[in-house]
């Protein structure tokens, strides 16, 4: 667990550093932060996504995750879970900050392979170079969301110590290529978050959360097609 530690404090101490800064930020200075961090988690999604197995597994995963997310309105419970950590003193952004930070820090290939890695054999390179980039972008998201974006780390810790904790028996279950599927789906959804970090269009990404769940599942149910 200690390199999921790393990465937290890391996130911890670039909010810190974008609350500083972000105080001193104009509005204008904010609309450009709000606009290169939407540009930035825009490549990111794509180059995640571009290595999906099979679009057609890719989109009957996020169909499926998005119809089950707005039936259970899962963006409006996170929102709602991120605001009641914030209390008082979150602000009306807290809750966005904690869901979008989430987002982009949870669902990258790095998450999972280096978790699992960090778990089975110790190495823990892969989330040392995550928690440096993570870092750096939670200056950016907290200048634009506020204290929000600290509550991220109890996810870091949720989800990357699940995946370090049980990466033994998690890893042979999914597989590379149901791993690889996972990411992809990922970057689809960081697609989503960017369109509406610069302002393109307002996505309930939260939503689409399920999605990362069932794309191994529709990627292992596609390589079964005699094709």
């Amino acid at each position: 667990m200690s390199a999921t530690i790393i990465n937290a404090l890391a996130v911890l101490a670039g909010t810190a550093l974008g609350l500083l800064f972000g105080k001193r930020m104009s509005p204008s200075f904010r609309d450009i932060v709000m606009l290169s961090s939407g540009v930035v988690t825009l490549v990111l999604g794509v180059q995640m996504a571009l290595a999906v197995p099979s679009a057609v597994a890719a989109l009957f995963s996020i169909l499926l995750g998005g119809f089950i997310g707005h039936a259970l309105r899962l963006e409006d419970r996170i929102e709602a879970l991120g605001n009641k950590l914030g209390g008082r003193a979150g602000g009306s952004d807290f809750g966005k900050g904690f869901l979008n930070a989430s987002l982009l820090f949870c669902t990258g290939s790095m998450s999972i392979i280096g978790s699992i890695e960090a778990g089975t054999s110790g190495d823990m390179e892969l989330i040392l170079v995550k928690s440096v980039m993570d870092g750096f972008m939670a200056i950016v998201f907290a200048a634009a969301y506020g204290k929000g974006v600290a509550a991220s780390v109890l996810t870091i810790l949720v989800y990357q110590g699940f995946f370090t904790l049980l990466g033994g028996w998690i890893e042979p279950l999914l597989g590379e290529v149901g791993i690889t599927a996972m990411s992809a789906v990922g970057g689809f959804l960081l697609v989503f978050l960017a369109l509406g970090l610069m302002g393109v269009k307002s996505v309930r990404t939260g939503n689409f959360l399920p999605a990362l769940v069932f794309a191994p599942i529709m990627q292992a149910l596609y390589g079964l097609l005699p094709l």
